[in-house]
């Protein structure tokens, strides 16, 4: 006994439909991509203005901002107009055209995801004289007080970044400590009941100043003067 297989068409309001969702769906891709396009530079130009404003917090004092460059030879240069090709710092110069310090931008991971900071660096002090949050999801109430908590924020009104003699690396690691246990001026003292947070961001200050801070201290008179032609 033999079967013969039915097959029926696709009706004609099947294809319209068919035609007419995929039209809505490449519409509306279209019309995500335009307005994209179109809301980035003011997006990019938020983003500078915002940038620009934590360096001004978090170098007290300072009229310009110059962007810097570190070379494949590990050279500070003004990026100007350039393209970023490599890290990017700033330096913050008072109305004199003289160097107040630089602004320091770094992440690491926190309780839900990166924590973004920006730290202000005064070499003639050899301390950090500043910090801003840059970007932050941490759980609110608890780990944002990062950026509230003013026994925090005091940390780093003069958070010690000294060199060794030869200048070559830090007398002594940035660390974060329990909350009330600080002792010294390199220590960070967290925060109870955001100790996650708070020790991710001590943690990072300590990689990064560990890089940083001899690098700059070593170019500081290089960049005592604002660049012409910046």
């Amino acid at each position: 006994m033999s079967t013969t297989a039915t097959h029926t068409a696709p009706s004609p309001n099947s294809r319209k439909m068919l035609v007419a969702m995929v039209g809505i769906g490449v519409l509306c891709a279209l019309l995500i991509v335009v307005t994209y396009e179109g809301t980035l530079p003011r997006v990019e130009r938020l983003k500078a203005e915002a940038l620009e404003n934590a360096i001004f917090q978090v170098l007290p004092g300072t009229a310009t901002t110059v962007a810097l460059q570190l070379t494949d030879d590990e050279q500070l240069q003004p990026l100007g107009d350039a393209k970023a090709t490599g890290d990017v710092i700033y330096a913050g110069y008072g109305e004199d055209g003289q160097l107040v310090g630089f602004a320091i931008p770094a992440g690491g991971q926190g309780y839900a995801d990166i924590i973004r900071i920006l730290y202000g660096y005064d070499p003639n002090k050899e301390a950090l004289v500043g910090f801003y949050v840059l970007e932050s999801k941490e759980t609110p109430g608890l780990g944002d007080k990062i950026d509230k908590d003013e026994g925090f924020l005091a940390n780093f009104d003069a958070l010690d970044v000294s060199v060794t003699d030869d200048g070559s690396a830090l007398k002594n690691t940035v660390i974060p400590v329990k909350n009330g246990e600080k002792e010294n001026p390199w220590e960070v003292d967290c925060i109870t009941g955001a100790t996650i947070s708070s020790r991710a961001v001590g943690n990072t200050l300590g990689s990064s100043t560990a890089r940083w801070i001899p690098l700059l201290h070593q170019q500081k008179d290089a960049l005592a003067t604002m660049p012409e032609n910046n």
